[in-house]
């Protein structure tokens, strides 16, 4: 994937998807949103995309991901085009091909894809012209890149030596592209300790080749660690009834005020939203001084600020 990914110079040309890629590029990535934060701070708006034409492609409902690609491209002076996929031509047959040659005879540089089936933006990749970049904003069960991202940026603001780091990931890992984007990265960035948690129905075959730890309690799963990155439940993707009810899925695998003591006293709380209060989270913890989640949402636009510039060759 990486020979897509990169160009000859090992730059970003497309961000695809985090497994594969160097610790040196993720760190890139890292550096450059807090760079360009920094400057957005001071100068409310930078001209580094201007006359760029960034195009949203969202094959899947999305909020606070299209809204947060939506104002980093702003704040970059970029021009934004959001496509409403339920009224384009592709409920009328056209292809994703000839969707694309379509926007690319419009002259849009960048295209952010999300889209049900894995794999959708690396087929895209590898049909489009080669001045053209693709993000990807979330296929299928497959990953979620630039979430994973915006998860260690905030990782770091609390805890900056990842190599130092015991963290859990806890909830529905078997329909989460979001769980493997940060298992690749927390262990690409050095994490000695990676722990999943989740009833065996929401765990897939084999996660252990991931090179995670995995438990099936709660409290186990949680004790001592420094970073708890709960999930959420994705019943949209659930075929079968994998749980018996919400309720009791969360007096088992809820994070509440009293399991959260088990873990390390500086312990942060993440999830990457939307948030179902009451079922993977209680509302007390969800707000509480150790929830960083509203910090996540305000660093998705850095992230996305950094990974525009960089594969539109931008940055550094």
């Amino acid at each position: 994937m990486n020979s897509i990914q990169l160009t000859h110079q090992g730059r970003l040309r497309h961000f695809l998807g985090i497994e594969g890629l160097s610790r040196n590029i993720l760190l890139e990535i890292l550096d450059t949103a807090a760079e360009l934060s920094d400057q957005v701070q001071q100068a409310g708006k930078l001209n580094l995309l201007n006359g760029k034409t960034i195009a949203n492609l969202f094959f899947e409902p999305s909020t606070r991901t299209r809204t947060t690609f939506e104002l980093a491209a702003k704040r970059l002076s970029a021009d934004v085009l959001n496509v409403n996929i339920s009224t384009s031509s592709t409920t009328k047959g056209e292809t994703l091909i000839d969707m694309l040659q379509n926007l690319e005879a419009m002259y849009c540089d960048l295209f952010v894809i999300r889209h049900h089936e894995s794999g959708a933006p690396h087929f895209m990749a590898r049909h489009i012209s080669p001045h053209v970049s693709i993000i990807n904003a979330g296929d299928g069960r497959h990953e979620h890149p630039t979430q994973a991202m915006l998860d260690m940026y905030t990782i770091r603001q609390y805890k900056p030596d990842f190599t130092q780091l015991t963290v859990a990931i806890v909830g529905d890992i078997l329909h989460s592209r979001v769980a493997r984007s940060q298992i690749h990265a927390l262990t690409i960035l050095g994490v000695p300790e990676i722990r999943v948690v989740a009833p065996k129905t929401l765990m897939p075959l084999g996660v252990e080749s991931f090179g995670v730890k995995v438990f099936h309690q709660l409290e186990a799963g949680l004790r001592g660690v420094d970073v708890v990155m709960m999930l959420r439940l994705q019943r949209e993707r659930m075929q079968t009834a994998l749980l018996p009810s919400e309720h009791e899925y969360f007096q088992s695998y809820g994070l509440t005020e009293t399991v959260l003591e088990v873990t390390h006293p500086t312990a942060i709380v993440m999830h990457p939203g939307p948030i179902n209060r009451g079922v993977e989270i209680d509302s007390v913890v969800a707000d509480g001084p150790r929830s960083v989640i509203l910090q996540q949402v305000s660093n998705g636009i850095a992230i996305r600020m950094a990974v525009m510039a960089m594969t539109l060759g931008k940055y550094h």
